[in-house]
């Protein structure tokens, strides 16, 4: 077995540094790690918005929490509120972390279709710790010795400035070895047998490698315009194509959520940190065009502007492979998913753990290759669809925008999930998909697909024994959000901005 020397990193950014820091940490020098970047090359990071995985790969790479909220401006997340989506006037918020708790073989929401429909039920939104803080902007984090108490289960993520996450992992990386080479890539060769052989630097530096990152972003220097990789585009689904994104001051209240609020022709998201607050427009071009959309973007800041509009063009898919021959895409570079869910950094984080996992000698076996890109096409393919169904499931025909989402057919995958919950109410985890039943539940319910029957299994216990449990759940957690401190007093005291 030839075991591989020389790992590159085309590209630096949230993708590139996330890359480098966790291969030093993990592999301790056993690699020569060298990651190429452009000052003069802008990267896409405009105040990123997580979900609580990003917690595993802090934890992995042994980062002190607060050290990295001070170092990047963070805030905490609960959730994303959605504004606007089923109808004008709605809104709800998607949590994080468990509904209530389960009794006997079925789920909160089961017991809460019933007394629903006997108009007896309260909001969803008062049988969950996450969405009930999130809505009195209280935070704090889950206390592990309350296991039996809501408090014992709140689930968290973060907002942070991209930028400045990037530079903390630089940080990280170089201190255990990773060379860091300043400068434009010129061109890439190629070996006979179509494997990159090595890059090529404007200066006319020549630097060779056995395994190649592209980090690259939008433009796939290696993964695309080297290797032709190919693309599959998924506008057809998912019409939007642009974005603005512009940061404003900070305002008040100082929210422990996401928003993302429908627009005319597309959406528009809000994300709180603790020195400004990012915005942006997510928009269908066909619908309308760039100047409306700056307009309306700027006209709903709630704070005042900080900078310039920064523009994005992208084209929603992914590439045909993610690995193809002896490079790997990260990021931007191996696909678009618009950031409704907050899923990019989840994306990069799980690509680079994969690749951790079916690291390769320097053979590259074809069936080690095709593992991993079966399991990021699942991956992304299920991500692809949780979105659309912010899309498809509403009842807005203000707008052609609107109506066009509302009629366009959609992946049978989808289809098949949509049907059956509108059924009865049950949905089920495949495989190692991203997102959980829980998160399914609120955005069926949250979008207007109430299901038209229950599980017979409810039928079991008593409209007074389901309406004790649901009271008893909405009780607990609302003397629990009680006491929980202000997600801006909390962070003030833990964990302030250096």
């Amino acid at each position: 077995m030839r075991q591989l020397k020389r790992i590159l990193i085309v590209g630096g950014g949230s993708a590139g540094w996330m890359t480098a820091a966790l291969l030093a940490h993990l592999f301790q020098g056993l690699y020569e790690i060298t990651l190429v970047e452009s000052e003069q090359i802008g990267t896409i990071g405009v105040g990123e918005a997580t979900i609580p995985a990003i917690k595993k790969y802090n934890e992995l790479l042994g980062l002190d929490e607060n050290e990295f909220m001070c170092r990047t401006q963070g805030s905490f997340k609960l959730g994303i509120q959605f504004v606007d989506w089923w109808r004008r006037g709605e809104s709800y918020i998607h949590g994080f972390g468990v509904i209530g708790q389960d009794l006997g073989w079925l789920r909160c929401h089961q017991y809460w279709l019933k007394m629903r429909a006997a108009g007896k039920a309260s909001d969803f939104s008062a049988y969950s710790i996450n969405t009930a803080a999130a809505l009195a902007n209280k935070f704090m984090r889950a206390d592990p010795k309350l296991a039996e108490s809501p408090i014992g289960h709140i689930a968290h993520a973060f907002h942070f400035d991209a930028g400045l996450y990037a530079q903390f992992l630089r940080g990280h990386a170089e201190a255990r070895g990773v060379r860091r080479r300043e400068g434009k890539v010129a061109g890439v060769a190629l070996r006979a047998d179509g494997f990159v052989e090595s890059v090529t630097m404007e200066d006319g530096e020549v630097i060779a490698a056995d395994l190649f990152v592209d980090c690259s972003g939008f433009r796939g220097l290696v993964i695309e315009e080297a290797l032709k990789t190919g693309y599959e585009d998924w506008t057809h689904w998912l019409p939007c194509d642009r974005a603005m994104a512009v940061p404003c001051a900070r305002t008040e209240p100082f929210t422990p959520y996401t928003r993302a609020t429908a627009r005319a022709s597309g959406w528009q998201w809000r994300i709180p940190l603790q020195h400004r607050t990012g915005n942006g427009h997510v928009y269908a071009s066909r619908f309308i065009d760039d100047a409306e959309a700056e307009a309306q973007l700027l006209a709903n800041l709630d704070g005042a502007q900080l900078a310039e509009p920064n523009r994005i063009r992208f084209t929603t898919g992914k590439r045909r492979k993610t690995w193809n021959r002896n490079c790997v895409a990260i990021g931007l570079a191996a696909g678009f998913m618009e950031p409704l869910e907050s899923t990019s950094l989840y994306l990069i984080q799980s690509a680079i753990i994969r690749m951790v996992r079916l690291l390769p000698d320097a053979g590259f076996d074809p069936a080690t290759i095709a593992e991993f890109n079966r399991q990021t096409d699942f991956e992304y393919e299920r991500v692809r669809d949780f979105i659309i169904l912010h899309y498809k499931a509403t009842e807005r025909d203000d707008t052609p925008f609107w109506r066009h989402c509302r009629d366009m057919e959609i992946p049978g995958t989808l289809r098949r999930k949509i049907d059956l919950f509108a059924a009865n109410g049950r949905v089920f985890r495949e495989d190692d998909e991203l997102f959980t039943e829980e998160s399914w539940i609120q955005v069926f319910l949250g979008q207007g697909v109430i299901p038209r029957n229950y599980d017979p299994l409810v039928d079991i216990r008593s409209d007074v024994q389901v309406a004790q449990f649901l009271g008893n759940i909405e009780n607990v957690i609302g003397k629990c959000v009680a006491v929980m401190p202000g997600h801006a007093d909390y962070v003030a005291k833990t964990c302030p901005a250096t």
